[in-house]
């Protein structure tokens, strides 16, 4: 989410050494070297580390001390992100083995793609996704790659706001021990959004170094393993079919004791009906399936600045720390839609978490969950914010010293138009499918690729080797999965059924 990345935060420092604004002067040179201004220093400075014997670090006084398990930790919870919410809905519109079969097929993809990033990395000595695309294709490539980042992170923040605007009212209407929902201001997800955004997240988002707020991960991670086990014990406890869904059913039926035995026989297979899991479905929602998935695996911007941090660097070691980390997401994922999916089945909501307000409204362990996955994605918004304004100003000013008035308004700016897509937004797959169908493929599969093809010397690996071939492929891979991923979502949204699958 998550990002992003799921996607989380992008740029995690434990030792509080990440300045932000301060923009390192690079005059690219032959042989591939660069030479770096001492006097300034910034992420992308930091990524600037030239190879040794010695391993000591050039151009900077960064040294990477984070463990190999630390890092792991770091790129889960860059991985995990408000996607897992959506996750349930997938399955739904998509069968059990359909979605094992995707959900397979994008965590490997996204495996390869961080191989490329990584082999592009290592030939030039560059830690910076933007640095990476100036490379390849000069202010373009950089811009593209700025792009790409800021529009994933919008839609990132976008997703934990719209959690926030439809998860808090009904919190407190719990706290409260309201039955139906008032009309009060502090009832109004709207009214919610915008308050925390001016009183928990602006101030964080102000902070110039983030890099303390690296700590909040582990906490944001527990909080989303926590909503996995309560997902999973709920499966247990939640009763098939909903009292709701079989009284739906008993209704359409007159109570005479002739025909009671008849009705009871029909009760009981429409309910077994409901109540049966399907291995392959198609459908007009399963359009968004492939974007919420491809969204959920998000954290390529995050490989980087973490193979930077990382103890006694090597691309081997780092492929091993993407690995394990997408593995472990990947179970997660699975296991959340799966126990998701087998609590309501077709009457699962494009946010699992409302689901369970069909069951109990006033259940305590659905109510710390809701308060756990609000604390998470709350404090992931400042984070996930930081490399948005890196981006703007990469694009914007980039030669320029820090500026504090630029730094808050840009800021401000930001969180404004996240609060206002967030209020007039329809629903969540709205925000899920169209920023995961555009800005996904293109950090997961196609800059990757053609970052790549275009760095790697033709010396070392020519046009037509294997290598590169399939790198080509993998390019056009995401140009196919993004065009058909957007065409399937503006045919459904034309026809009126976007609508109706946003409410389910």
């Amino acid at each position: 989410m998550e990002a992003p990345l799921q996607t989380e935060m992008v740029e995690l420092v434990p030792n509080g050494k990440y300045l932000e604004g301060l923009h390192p002067v690079i005059t690219p040179t032959a042989g591939n070297q660069r030479v770096e201004d001492p006097g300034q220093s910034c992420a992308e400075g930091k990524g600037f580390l030239q190879k040794s014997p010695s391993k000591e670090p050039h151009f900077t006084d960064f040294e990477g001390k984070t463990s190999f398990g630390m890092s792991v930790f770091n790129l889960s919870n860059a991985i995990m992100g408000s996607g897992i919410l959506g996750l349930a809905y997938a399955m739904a519109n998509t069968g059990i083995i359909l979605f094992l079969f995707l959900l397979t097929a994008v965590a490997l993809l996204s495996s390869y793609s961080i191989h490329l990033l990584l082999k592009a990395s290592g030939i030039v000595g560059i830690r910076a996704y933007e640095q990476l695309g100036y490379r390849a294709f000069g202010t373009p490539g950089k811009l593209a790659a700025a792009l790409a980042i800021t529009l994933q992170n919008i839609g990132a923040m976008s997703s934990y706001l719209y959690i926030i605007k439809s998860e808090l009212p009904l919190v407190i209407q719990t706290f409260l021990n309201l039955e139906e929902k008032t009309s009060d201001w502090y009832m109004n997800g709207n009214y919610l959004v915008i308050l925390v955004s001016v009183i928990v997240i602006l101030p964080l988002a102000l902070m110039r170094q983030l890099g303390y707020l690296g700590y909040s991960s582990g906490f944001s991670l527990s909080c989303m393993v926590f909503f996995l086990i309560a997902v999973i014990y709920k499966k247990f406890h939640v009763p098939c079919p909903l009292p709701s869904n079989f009284a739906n059913i008993t209704g359409n039926f007159s109570h005479v004791e002739v025909i009671e035995e008849k009705v009871q026989l029909q009760v009981e297979t429409e309910a077994a009906a409901f109540c049966t899991p399907s291995y392959f479905t198609l459908n007009s929602q399963t359009a968004y399936t492939i974007p919420i998935m491809a969204f959920a695996f998000v954290c390529h911007p995050e490989v980087l600045p973490i193979y930077t941090e990382l103890k006694d660097p090597s691309k081997r070691k780092m492929q091993h720390i993407a690995n394990l980390s997408i593995a472990v997401m990947y179970v997660m994922y699975f296991l959340a839609a799966l126990f998701g999916y087998l609590t309501f089945y077709d009457g699962v909501e494009s946010e699992l978490l409302h689901t369970y307000n069909k069951v109990d409204a006033f259940d305590v362990l659905i109510l710390c969950v809701r308060v756990a996955v609000l604390t998470a994605v709350t404090l992931t918004v400042p984070i996930v914010l930081f490399p948005v304004r890196r981006a703007i100003q990469q694009m914007l000013f980039q030669n320029q010293e820090f500026s504090w008035l630029r730094h808050i308004l840009i800021a401000i700016g930001l969180l404004t138009c996240i609060n206002l897509l967030v209020i007039f937004a329809p629903n969540i797959l709205g925000i899920f499918g169209v920023i995961g169908a555009t800005s996904a493929p293109c950090l997961i599969f196609i800059f990757p690729a053609i970052f790549y093809f275009r760095i790697v010397p033709s010396e070392k690996e020519p046009v037509r080797s294997t290598p590169k071939i399939l790198a080509l492929c993998f390019a056009v891979l995401g140009l196919l999965l993004m065009t058909m991923s957007l065409s399937f979502i503006i045919i459904d949204w034309v026809s009126g059924t976007g609508q109706h699958g946003g409410s389910h």
